[in-house]
């Protein structure tokens, strides 16, 4: 099921002038500013509230109870911790009660639904600044995601110059994030039990004018107020821990798209490389 986030970011390009205020406000203080009164949301988006019901109604919900009970179901999941879900009742099993079965199939869903509910619009903006030589890219990632950046540097740092991955302790990204400006874009990864360092390292990089991309999961990082692309992955499955498979996806499909991009440099840059190994 698409998350209310989803939901509006797929039909932002439809909506009125007024429709779309009304869904800044809301993805730039998501989930909570949803989960005040009709009147309150409609005041601090500066629209009118007729105007905010018919948002929800283009967003399919026929009831402003019905969309906060939404909001707050979102809510309630991302900040369950692995204890939590491991005391959940898992779904039934696969074919023939083959547990595995279930779990692909769970993974396989999660795929599905991350790029059915992902704009063009936005992965393409992505695809296109990670493949701009003119940009520097940094990498970063939290305790578990981390190891996505280091492949999404890895495999960029053989397409284009100009990347790196940010290691180590926060006090060694300041070092980093002082260098940065326009011509930067710091790719962050953040699910949920997000991480206050990578905020914190997110917002530094945003006061320096630097491009912020997000890749997160489905209930979004407090990055998301920061950043100027997001990319956002469905992880949950029948387990205590989230699932990164859909957010490889998401890297590799963006490897493909730069790939593609970047193909008259890259080629040149790769067979140079191959010749190195060689010498090696």
């Amino acid at each position: 099921m698409a998350t209310v986030a989803e939901r509006i970011r797929g039909g932002l390009s439809s909506f009125t002038a007024k429709e779309r205020r009304v869904a800044r406000h809301l993805l730039s203080n998501y989930p909570v500013a949803g989960l005040q009164t009709v009147a309150q949301f409609a005041t601090q988006a500066g629209v009118s509230g007729p105007t905010v019901l018919r948002f929800l109604g283009r967003i399919g919900f026929s009831a402003h109870g019905d969309f906060q009970r939404a909001l707050r179901e979102e809510l309630e999941a991302q900040l369950k911790s692995p204890l939590a879900k491991s005391l959940e009742p898992l779904p039934p099993s696969g074919e023939g009660g083959r547990a595995e079965l279930a779990f692909g199939a769970a993974v396989a869903d999660n795929i599905a639904e991350t790029f059915a509910n992902m704009p063009a619009s936005e992965f393409e903006a992505v695809a296109r600044l990670l493949a701009d030589q003119r940009v520097r890219i940094h990498t970063v990632g939290g305790r578990f995601t981390d190891a996505l950046a280091r492949y999404l540097s890895a495999h960029l740092t053989i397409l284009r110059p100009r990347v790196e991955h940010m290691a180590g302790q926060e006090a060694n990204w300041r070092d980093q994030t002082i260098d940065m400006g326009r011509k930067d874009t710091l790719v962050v990864f953040d699910i949920r039990r997000y991480q206050s360092d990578l905020m914190r390292l997110s917002e530094a990089v945003a006061r320096r004018r630097a491009s912020v991309v997000l890749i997160t999961d489905q209930w979004l990082s407090p990055i998301a107020q920061t950043a100027r692309h997001v990319l956002a992955a469905h992880v949950a499955v029948p387990s205590a821990w989230d699932s990164s498979t859909a957010l490889m996806a998401i890297v590799e499909a963006l490897l493909a798209e730069v790939t593609r991009l970047t193909w008259k440099t890259s080629e040149a840059r790769i067979r140079a490389i191959e010749e190195l190994r060689t010498d090696l």
